[in-house]
């Protein structure tokens, strides 16, 4: 299974994104857009960023019923990215039919995804807010497991689970894990976090990392630092 970082580029502009990703020399990360970025600057942006030679990860959590997914998903399959998501939580049905829309004629199409719960969401909140008594451990592995069922990749997921996820759903399904902070940085809103390094024991697939890379003073370095940390390299 190849494991890489992605650099979650949460911008609101196209500017924004494109001065940051001319710091980065040689290597072309693999990066995220979000909401905020393809809201901004609509799908010119993904085709941009890949004419450039990046892997995108197309991050827009689709969470509808299940025809409108499905139609949401043969637009975006034009775009040419690498990875998209939906939310588990649209249930098997809608994740099927999210598959069979992104799948193109010829039978490509990206690695597809589900969110499982959000890592800024703790088991308080999960049983007094989503009604949801279960530990989030277990929530997790079962979203997986129908993740799985409907013939996804992988999940996101906390790094904290990601081990269990591989239990249930096996090596070979993907888990993508933000929340990832170095030990000296801070938490901000998440709150099941780990560092680069205790992912990369825990199973993760993916480190999605936003902040510690986007904000620091010299973000290649930081790029690096936590390539270092997650790969050994």
């Amino acid at each position: 299974m190849p494991k890489d970082v992605i650099i979650a580029c949460d911008f609101d502009s196209a500017d924004a994104v494109y001065a940051f990703l001319d710091r980065f020399h040689g290597k072309k990360p693999f990066v995220k857009i979000g909401m905020e970025l393809f809201y901004a600057e609509g799908p010119s942006i993904v085709r941009e960023i890949k004419r450039r030679g990046h892997k995108i990860f197309l991050d827009l959590k689709l969470h509808d019923i299940p025809n409108t997914v499905k139609k949401s998903m043969t637009v975006l399959s034009g775009l040419d990215v690498d990875m998209c998501n939906v939310h588990a939580a649209g249930t098997s049905s809608m994740m099927k039919a999210a598959l069979e829309g992104l799948t193109r004629a010829d039978g490509t199409r990206p690695l597809l995804i589900a969110v499982t719960q959000l890592t800024s969401t703790g088991q308080e909140q999960l049983e007094q807010e989503l009604l949801i008594q279960k530990p989030m451990e277990e929530v997790v592995a079962s979203y997986a497991k129908n993740a799985a069922s409907a013939g996804l990749d992988g999940v996101v997921c906390s790094p904290l689970e990601a081990a269990k996820v591989h239990a249930v759903c096996g090596k070979s399904f993907v888990t993508v894990t933000p929340g990832i902070r170095f030990a000296d940085s801070a938490a901000g809103d998440q709150k099941r976090i780990m560092t680069p390094a205790d992912a990369a024991k825990a199973g993760s697939d993916y480190i999605v990392v936003g902040r510690p890379i986007t904000q620091a003073d010299d973000p290649a370095a930081a790029y690096e630092r936590c390539c270092r940390e997650f790969l050994g390299a």
